[in-house]
């Protein structure tokens, strides 16, 4: 919830500069990634041997989800700031946007066989998108002091009085 008359820091650095600047970053390695993955990217992963191929195909597609995700971020966050969308139409439709960090999945000995540039592009993605889950944090999610308490649980007091129940039983 968001206190009457408070100013969000997240919103105000939406909007901002660094907001421009962070938007060109991800946008740039989006088309970044669709070069190399279109072009030189393909020509080295013909020459991979199997497994490392395969390594190779399953973190280009998780790179590419990942920028996807990126680029929508950015993009509804634009369009806020030009006034395209309201806040609450933006968090409405930010729903769709999975934001979850996802690590490389293939072993160790696999990602070092891969080519450079596509390590490169996925550490870079993953920077991005650490930056871009803290603004939608700062955002889309209240203060901690500014959340409203959540109603205690009708289990958790059930649980409560059979714990206190066994341990007067234990006592005896």
């Amino acid at each position: 919830m968001k206190t009457e008359g408070a100013v969000s820091f997240g919103e105000k650095l939406a909007a901002s500069d660094q907001f421009v600047a962070l938007f060109k970053e991800g946008m740039d390695l989006v088309g970044a990634a669709a070069a190399y993955l279109d072009g030189e990217g393909r020509k080295e992963a013909q020459a991979l041997p199997r497994p490392v191929a395969l390594a190779y195909a399953v973190e280009s597609m998780r790179l590419t989800t990942r920028l996807m995700q990126i680029a929508s971020w950015l993009l509804l966050q634009r369009a806020v700031n030009e006034g395209e969308l309201s806040r609450a139409e933006a968090a409405s439709e930010k729903r769709r946007i999975r934001l979850a960090r996802q690590d490389a999945v293939s072993s160790e000995d696999l990602l070092t066989e891969l080519p450079r540039r596509l390590c490169e592009l996925v550490e870079l993605s993953l920077r991005v998108q650490a930056r871009i889950r803290h603004l939608d944090g700062l955002i889309y999610d209240p203060a901690p002091g500014a959340r409203p308490s959540m109603p205690k649980s009708p289990v958790a007091g059930q649980i409560a009085q059979l714990q206190a129940a066994f341990a007067q039983d234990s006592r005896v």
